[in-house]
Protein backbone atom coordinates (compact mmCIF):
# COMPACT_ATOMS: atom_id res chain seq x y z
CA UNK A 1 0.00 0.00 0.00
CA UNK A 2 1.47 3.37 -0.94
CA UNK A 3 1.55 6.29 1.44
CA UNK A 4 -0.68 8.39 -0.83
CA UNK A 5 -3.51 5.92 -0.18
CA UNK A 6 -3.64 6.89 3.49
CA UNK A 7 -2.61 10.53 3.43
CA UNK A 8 -4.36 12.74 5.99
CA UNK A 9 -7.36 14.68 4.64
CA UNK A 10 -8.46 17.21 7.30
CA UNK A 11 -12.00 17.32 5.89
CA UNK A 12 -12.56 13.57 6.28
CA UNK A 13 -9.99 12.31 8.77
CA UNK A 14 -8.96 12.61 12.38
CA UNK A 15 -5.32 12.36 13.41
CA UNK A 16 -3.51 11.63 16.66
CA UNK A 17 0.27 11.93 16.75
CA UNK A 18 2.39 11.37 19.83
CA UNK A 19 5.93 10.39 20.67
CA UNK A 20 5.91 7.77 23.42
CA UNK A 21 8.72 6.28 25.49
CA UNK A 22 8.40 2.65 24.44
CA UNK A 23 9.81 0.90 21.37
CA UNK A 24 7.75 0.13 18.25
CA UNK A 25 8.02 -3.61 18.98
CA UNK A 26 6.15 -3.19 22.28
CA UNK A 27 3.42 -1.10 20.67
CA UNK A 28 3.15 -3.68 17.89
CA UNK A 29 2.74 -6.48 20.43
CA UNK A 30 0.08 -4.46 22.25
CA UNK A 31 -1.88 -3.99 19.01
CA UNK A 32 -1.52 -7.52 17.66
CA UNK A 33 -1.97 -9.88 20.61
CA UNK A 34 -5.43 -10.36 22.13
CA UNK A 35 -4.01 -10.98 25.60
CA UNK A 36 -2.67 -7.39 25.52
CA UNK A 37 -5.57 -5.65 23.75
CA UNK A 38 -8.01 -6.49 26.56
CA UNK A 39 -5.89 -4.46 29.00
CA UNK A 40 -5.80 -1.10 27.23
CA UNK A 41 -8.01 -0.85 24.11
CA UNK A 42 -10.94 1.12 25.57
CA UNK A 43 -10.77 4.20 27.80
CA UNK A 44 -11.60 3.56 31.45
CA UNK A 45 -14.22 3.00 32.78
CA UNK A 46 -15.08 1.04 29.61
CA UNK A 47 -13.48 -2.39 29.19
CA UNK A 48 -12.52 -4.63 26.32
CA UNK A 49 -13.70 -8.07 27.40
CA UNK A 50 -12.91 -10.14 24.32
CA UNK A 51 -10.60 -9.97 21.32
CA UNK A 52 -9.81 -12.18 18.34
CA UNK A 53 -7.04 -11.45 15.86
CA UNK A 54 -6.14 -13.12 12.57
CA UNK A 55 -3.18 -10.90 11.71
CA UNK A 56 -3.04 -10.85 7.91
CA UNK A 57 -4.68 -8.84 5.14
CA UNK A 58 -8.28 -10.05 5.03
CA UNK A 59 -7.95 -11.37 8.59
CA UNK A 60 -10.32 -10.74 11.46
CA UNK A 61 -10.01 -8.00 14.08
CA UNK A 62 -12.79 -8.55 16.60
CA UNK A 63 -13.38 -6.88 19.95
CA UNK A 64 -16.18 -6.70 22.47
CA UNK A 65 -16.34 -3.47 24.46
CA UNK A 66 -18.34 -3.25 27.66
CA UNK A 67 -19.83 -0.03 29.02
CA UNK A 68 -19.66 0.81 32.73
CA UNK A 69 -23.33 -0.28 32.90
CA UNK A 70 -22.45 -3.71 31.53
CA UNK A 71 -23.80 -3.28 27.98
CA UNK A 72 -21.70 -5.15 25.40
CA UNK A 73 -20.69 -3.81 21.97
CA UNK A 74 -19.11 -6.34 19.60
CA UNK A 75 -17.22 -5.00 16.61
CA UNK A 76 -15.80 -7.02 13.73
CA UNK A 77 -13.32 -5.60 11.29
CA UNK A 78 -10.87 -6.65 8.62
CA UNK A 79 -7.14 -6.06 8.38
CA UNK A 80 -6.13 -4.36 5.15
CA UNK A 81 -2.36 -4.04 5.63
CA UNK A 82 0.03 -5.55 8.16
CA UNK A 83 3.71 -4.53 8.23
CA UNK A 84 5.32 -5.81 11.44
CA UNK A 85 6.45 -3.08 13.85
CA UNK A 86 5.62 -0.35 11.30
CA UNK A 87 2.02 -0.20 10.11
CA UNK A 88 -1.36 -1.72 10.86
CA UNK A 89 -4.47 -0.84 8.85
CA UNK A 90 -7.96 -2.17 9.48
CA UNK A 91 -11.53 -1.18 8.80
CA UNK A 92 -14.92 -1.95 10.28
CA UNK A 93 -16.45 -1.28 6.86
CA UNK A 94 -15.42 -4.83 5.93
CA UNK A 95 -15.77 -8.20 7.59
CA UNK A 96 -12.98 -10.79 7.46
CA UNK A 97 -12.17 -11.94 3.94
CA UNK A 98 -12.88 -8.39 2.68
CA UNK A 99 -16.68 -8.97 2.83
CA UNK A 100 -18.74 -5.75 3.08
CA UNK A 101 -20.14 -5.02 6.54
CA UNK A 102 -23.52 -3.54 7.35
CA UNK A 103 -22.70 -2.20 10.80
CA UNK A 104 -20.16 -0.37 12.90
CA UNK A 105 -19.67 -0.21 16.66
CA UNK A 106 -21.71 2.30 18.67
CA UNK A 107 -22.27 4.55 15.68
CA UNK A 108 -23.74 4.67 12.26
CA UNK A 109 -20.40 5.35 10.60
CA UNK A 110 -17.58 3.11 9.47
CA UNK A 111 -13.92 3.97 9.62
CA UNK A 112 -10.55 2.83 8.41
CA UNK A 113 -7.74 3.11 10.97
CA UNK A 114 -4.07 3.44 10.10
CA UNK A 115 -1.57 2.99 12.94
CA UNK A 116 1.98 3.95 11.97
CA UNK A 117 5.02 3.35 14.18
CA UNK A 118 8.37 5.04 13.60
CA UNK A 119 11.45 4.73 15.84
CA UNK A 120 12.12 8.02 17.64
CA UNK A 121 15.22 7.90 19.84
CA UNK A 122 14.46 5.42 22.62
CA UNK A 123 10.75 5.55 21.86
CA UNK A 124 8.24 5.69 19.03
CA UNK A 125 6.50 8.28 16.94
CA UNK A 126 2.93 6.93 17.04
CA UNK A 127 0.45 8.10 14.43
CA UNK A 128 -3.21 7.07 14.42
CA UNK A 129 -5.27 8.11 11.44
CA UNK A 130 -9.04 7.56 11.45
CA UNK A 131 -10.42 7.85 7.92
CA UNK A 132 -14.13 8.52 7.32
CA UNK A 133 -16.33 8.47 4.23
CA UNK A 134 -17.88 11.91 4.82
CA UNK A 135 -17.45 15.18 6.69
CA UNK A 136 -20.52 14.27 8.75
CA UNK A 137 -19.02 10.93 9.82
CA UNK A 138 -15.75 12.65 10.71
CA UNK A 139 -17.66 15.16 12.83
CA UNK A 140 -19.66 12.41 14.59
CA UNK A 141 -16.41 10.69 15.53
CA UNK A 142 -14.85 13.97 16.69
CA UNK A 143 -17.96 14.71 18.78
CA UNK A 144 -17.71 11.25 20.36
CA UNK A 145 -14.32 12.33 21.74
CA UNK A 146 -11.78 10.96 19.27
CA UNK A 147 -8.87 13.08 20.54
CA UNK A 148 -9.48 12.31 24.21
CA UNK A 149 -10.47 8.67 23.70
CA UNK A 150 -7.69 7.64 21.34
CA UNK A 151 -5.17 9.64 23.40
CA UNK A 152 -6.32 7.95 26.59
CA UNK A 153 -6.03 4.45 25.14
CA UNK A 154 -2.53 5.24 23.88
CA UNK A 155 -1.56 6.30 27.41
CA UNK A 156 -3.12 3.09 28.75
CA UNK A 157 -1.23 1.05 26.14
CA UNK A 158 2.11 2.61 27.11
CA UNK A 159 1.54 2.14 30.86
CA UNK A 160 0.37 -1.44 30.41
CA UNK A 161 3.26 -2.43 28.13
CA UNK A 162 5.83 -0.91 30.50
CA UNK A 163 4.76 -3.59 32.98
CA UNK A 164 4.82 -6.54 30.55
Amino acid sequence: MTESVYKFNPELDLLLERTVEIKPELIWAAWTRPEHIVHWFTPDPWKTIDCEIDLRPGGKFFTVMQSPEGEKFPNTGCYLDVVANKRLIWTDALEPGFRPSSKSILTEFALTAVITLEPAGEGTKYTALAMHRSKEDRQKHADMGFEHGWGTVLEQLVEYMKGV
